[in-house]
């Protein structure tokens, strides 16, 4: 790739408002995993576990529900109290519907573009999604989800 190629946006908040609109339409329920310690992240402290905390995105528990390109935002009952919810869409680390866990740990912002595969015919296919929140990747300080019941 040469060094004139025009500078593309971000292609995480499309990825998660896709996820986020086929988790809805099979009727399951979308969750976020979020890095509760980046800047800009506003949620009530008491759902923070191990830094991060999963929400639940779906339209029955969240009222005024706005994802754009910068901004996750909406407001939700922690504790029977409302509470507003922001997240910037880089502290998001997964989306998933909850009853099957399928979807997708996010690649980092920084990370590089695919590469050629080595055959000649143009990028390599991205490595497949975890098929359950438990098979995360497990390098460094990644992600790493599970069911709770």
């Amino acid at each position: 790739m040469s060094d004139d190629a025009p500078r593309m946006t971000s292609y995480r908040p499309y990825l998660l408002r896709a996820l986020t609109e086929w988790i809805n339409d099979n009727g399951m329920t979308p969750h976020i995993l979020v890095d509760a310690g980046l800047p800009g992240v506003q949620v009530p402290p008491g759902a923070v576990r191990d830094g991060r905390v999963v929400l639940n995105i779906a339209d029955r528990a969240v009222v005024g529900l706005h994802m754009d390109n910068e901004w996750i935002g909406f407001t939700a009952r922690f504790g029977g109290v409302s509470q507003p919810v922001n997240v910037p869409v880089g502290a998001v680390l997964a989306v998933y519907a909850r009853e099957t866990g399928q979807g997708m740990v996010l690649p980092e912002e920084n990370a590089p573009p695919p590469t050629d595969g080595g055959d000649g015919d143009g990028p390599s296919a991205p490595p497949p999604a975890p098929e359950g929140p438990g098979d995360a990747p497990a390098a460094g300080k990644r992600p790493h989800l599970r069911v709770v019941k």
